[in-house]
């Protein structure tokens, strides 16, 4: 029998998720974001989310629509400057918030996908992100022990996959969403494009079909710009 992950819907694929889940969310900034998924989890109203993310969308797209909806419960994440409701809900202390360095969480991500439960880094050290964290030194230098993080589904954007669910990213959209998709215990994956098997070259294969559960081609109706900066005509 051909393996086929391929779903017909992005509820269909987030059918299973349910409240109070852990979800680790691949894209940097508005780039690379599974944003169909995320309309689906919106739609379902799921609530007591943790969300590792390296940021948190913006306010009107992205996982922004999540948080707008109050839907996050604890936000893992390297940065948090571009969403206005992020800022009002952890001042009004409705929003846990983790800060990792960015490095950190790539590495704490990686981990959990090859099953290194912990490893020690000298960022952050001597900073209010160290806090209550191990520390020791070797060869001289000062170091801090982070955990890996996994979670419970893992929700990735690709450009092209084919139905046994080998992944390829497009350029800086790859970002966060191989380590996501290896770090998850159920890994959704929304694509562009979606081709037969055989057609995908195995060596520009970035996410082995053996990580994803799930596939499910989206549609991408604009591509958001975070800040648009111009310069007036001449």
């Amino acid at each position: 029998m051909m393996i086929n992950k391929v779903v017909a819907s992005a509820a269909e694929a987030v059918a299973d998720i349910a409240d109070g889940a852990t979800l680790l969310v691949g894209g940097f900034g508005l780039c690379g974001i599974p944003e169909n998924l995320i309309d689906a989890l919106v739609d379902k109203g799921l609530k007591n989310l943790t969300v590792v993310s390296n940021n948190c969308g913006v306010d009107d797209f992205g996982l922004g629509l999540l948080l707008a909806n109050r839907q996050i419960k604890k936000m893992v994440a390297s940065y948090v400057g571009e969403n206005a409701s992020f800022e009002l809900q952890l001042l009004n202390g409705e929003l846990e918030v983790e800060l990792n360095p960015q490095g950190t969480l790539a590495e704490r991500l990686r981990a959990g996908g090859v099953g290194v439960p912990a490893f020690y880094t000298p960022t952050a050290y001597g900073t209010q992100l160290a806090e209550g964290k191990e520390t020791r030194q070797f060869n001289g230098r000062h170091v801090v022990l982070e955990r890996a993080i996994t979670g419970d589904f893992a929700l990735v954007k690709a450009f092209r996959a084919d139905r046994h669910g080998n992944l390829i990213y497009r350029k800086a959209a790859r970002n966060f969403n191989p380590l996501c998709a290896m770090a998850g215990k159920v890994c959704i994956a929304e694509v562009e494009q979606l081709v037969e098997i055989g057609e995908l070259d195995p060596d520009l294969v970035h996410t082995p079909g053996i990580f994803v559960h799930r596939v499910v081609v989206g549609e991408h109706f604009e591509k958001r710009i975070e800040q648009r900066t111009t310069r007036p005509r001449a």
